[in-house]
């Protein structure tokens, strides 16, 4: 009896409200966050002009090897952000899959760009959030 079913102003159930507006919220926030994360790779792929390149890290790359990595991460969440505004039913589980991947490297660039992944890794920690809290609410 803890949850909340009165209907909203559309006459449909609040939960599903929330329910659609965390869908909303997670397929805006994997468009912006993966366009960011390929012009944060194509800023890689610029060399040593735009990314500080530390020696001896364990998990270091090129500059053009993050570059590709977060162009490909990038384009695969971007495309998947639009699936699940979209409310697609393939979206959900390749979103966590790859906003999960993104978050991991995120971290690994942690060295490269220390500020702007924290900013993206908290991002894609809401796009977690969201699209695991979904749940299943029959739609009118």
């Amino acid at each position: 009896m803890g949850r909340h079913t009165s209907p909203d102003a559309h006459g449909a159930p609040e939960s599903h409200a929330r329910m659609v507006g965390g869908l909303l919220f997670a397929g805006v926030l994997m468009l912006g966050t993966g366009v960011l994360a390929v012009l944060q790779g194509v800023a890689a792929l610029g060399g040593e002009v735009y990314t500080r390149v530390d020696d001896g890290y364990l998990y270091g790359f090129s500059p053009a090897g993050w570059g590709w990595v977060h162009i490909a991460l990038g384009a695969l969440i971007a495309l998947t952000g639009w699936g699940v505004l979209g409310d697609a039913a393939w979206a959900r589980l390749p979103g966590l899959l790859f906003a999960s991947l993104g978050l991991v490297a995120q971290f690994a660039y942690l060295p490269y760009q220390p500020v702007w992944s924290v900013v993206l890794m908290a991002a894609y920690a809401l796009v977690l959030w969201a699209l695991a809290v979904r749940r299943d609410v029959a739609r009118r």
